[in-house]
């Protein structure tokens, strides 16, 4: 099982760093995939600084997780990932659907069921206590 998750993790860190990169260097092109039009510099600039933050902190912390099989790392990236799902379903609810809506809730979805595995699987997975004094 371990090795599984560490398989799907750095699957998932590798796609993540490639569209971080991809956001970084082209984010026109790459916002494009994603369904976004950059008509400006300041569209251009929080599309290069935001998605590349989100993507390279997601990808840094599966690596990372599973490199060292240790559950703890995987908490930031796994937050990341439930907001982005969430916001994508309320908008699923508010606006409705959209030609292939269903592609990015998926990939979000695997990213936190095999995150949730990892930190349930992998040492370090419960929250350290408060201290006591």
């Amino acid at each position: 099982m371990h090795f599984i998750l560490v398989v799907l993790l750095a699957l998932g860190a590798l796609l993540n760093l490639f569209l971080g990169v991809s956001f970084f260097l082209d984010p026109a092109t790459t916002g494009a995939d994603f369904g976004l039009r950059s008509p400006d510099a300041q569209g251009l600039s929080s599309m290069r600084a935001d998605f590349t933050a989100f993507f390279l902190v997601a990808a840094l912390c599966e690596g990372w997780a599973a490199w060292k099989r240790r559950a703890d790392i995987l908490w930031p990236a796994l937050a990341l990932f439930v907001i982005a799902f969430t916001g994508r379903l309320v908008n699923l609810i508010v606006v409705g659907d959209y030609e292939l809506w269903y592609g990015p809730m998926t990939v979000e979805a695997l990213h936190i069921v095999v995150m949730v595995l990892a930190i349930k699987t992998f040492p370090g997975g419960r929250p350290i206590p408060a201290d006591p004094a």
